[in-house]
Formats: C-alpha cells, sequence, structure tokens
C-alpha cells in the first residue's frame, strides 16, 4: 500500500479516495448498519473482508460491513445469509455501500432509492452508472480509460483509507482498538524518542 500510495500522491487520487474513506467512516452510526452490496454477477467480498480487519485494527465497529447477497445459501453462515430484504429495512443512521464494477440493475436501483427515501446514507464506488451516482449521496467512480487505478485497487485504497487513524472518528489524543493498544506499549517498551 505504501509503494501504491507514493505512486499515486501527485494524481489526486488519494485525496480523492480519502474524502470518501472519511464519508464511509461517519455514515454508518450503529455496529451493522453499514450494508455493503454489489451487483448479481459481482458480490463485493474482498471488500468486506477488508473493512471488517479494518473495522477491528482500528476498533470502529461501525465500519464493519453487513454483506448483503443477492441470492445467499439457506444453509450459509448467518453473516452469509443476509439477502437483499435487508435493504428494505435500511433506515437513518444505516449507510448502504454500492460497489458496482458494472451498470447497477434496475432492482438494485429501486432497492437503492427506496433505502436513501428511508434516510440512510447512499455511497457508490462504481465505473461511471449515472444513475446510480445520481442516487449517491458520497461517489468514487473509477474509470478505466484514464484513471492510474483498477477498480480492485481502489478497493484496497478505501478501506485502508476508512481504517487510518488519521481519518478522523478517533478519540481525542490517539488510536483506537488494537493499533492504539500496540503504538502505547510500544511506547512504553522502548521510551521516548531519541532527541
Amino acid at each position: 500500500m505504501a509503494a501504491l500510495r507514493a505512486l499515486l500522491a501527485p494524481t489526486g487520487w488519494l485525496e480523492r479516495t480519502r474524502a470518501f474513506a472519511r464519508a464511509l467512516r461517519s455514515s454508518a452510526r450503529t455496529p451493522g448498519g453499514l450494508l455493503l452490496v454489489g451487483t448479481p454477477g459481482e458480490e463485493p467480498w474482498h471488500l468486506a473482508a477488508h473493512l471488517d480487519e479494518e473495522s477491528r485494527f482500528a476498533g470502529i465497529p461501525e465500519l464493519a460491513p453487513t454483506l448483503v447477497r443477492w441470492e445467499p445459501a439457506p444453509g450459509a453462515p448467518a453473516h452469509l445469509r443476509v439477502g437483499l430484504e435487508r435493504l428494505e429495512a435500511a433506515r437513518e443512521g444505516e449507510a448502504l455501500f454500492v460497489v458496482s464494477p458494472e451498470a447497477a440493475p434496475a432492482p438494485l436501483l429501486e432497492r437503492v432509492s427506496d433505502a436513501r427515501r428511508a434516510g440512510a446514507v447512499i455511497l457508490a464506488l462504481g465505473q461511471g452508472d449515472e444513475e446510480l451516482e445520481g442516487l449517491a449521496h458520497e461517489a468514487l467512480t473509477v474509470r478505466a480509460a484514464a484513471d492510474p487505478v483498477t477498480f480492485d485497487a481502489a478497493q484496497h485504497l478505501v478501506s485502508a483509507a476508512a481504517g487510518d487513524p488519521r481519518q478522523g472518528a478517533g478519540p481525542p489524543g490517539g488510536l483506537r482498538g488494537l493499533r492504539g493498544r500496540l503504538a502505547r506499549l510500544l511506547d512504553t517498551v522502548s521510551g521516548p524518542p531519541p532527541e
């Protein structure tokens, strides 16, 4: 990630990603309230795993996504059985994060519109779907021919920025969660930095 950040620094992509990540961090206000959905052909498993990991490391339970699936298997574990009906229950204080590498299908757009009317914050990561972007409060668009990142790389940048303690939402005076505890432990063991 550090090498990628160094390469992207002059392109403006890091600033765009950080702004989107700030919106993502602040949009869901309850654990389980970040609803993550993709398209029928592309469910955002990888992004869900990264956001869950960042949530744990940063100590931000609101960042752990609820993966909403188009056709969950009946025998799947509970966290993999959340279907589209969850979008119908979206409400104020929750966020719907749509990850769409292709044009969002009409049934998804309808549910996104309903969730927005119910008060949910809509975030979209896509490749130029104007209808989806029109419904979103915040959108990050990856244009394959013009942008220096791939759609997959953009997902990595978003998840890393969302868990970055410099993005805000942390307690005054330090890091939250495991990273904060480790930083304090290292400071205690190593002593103050040399002058």
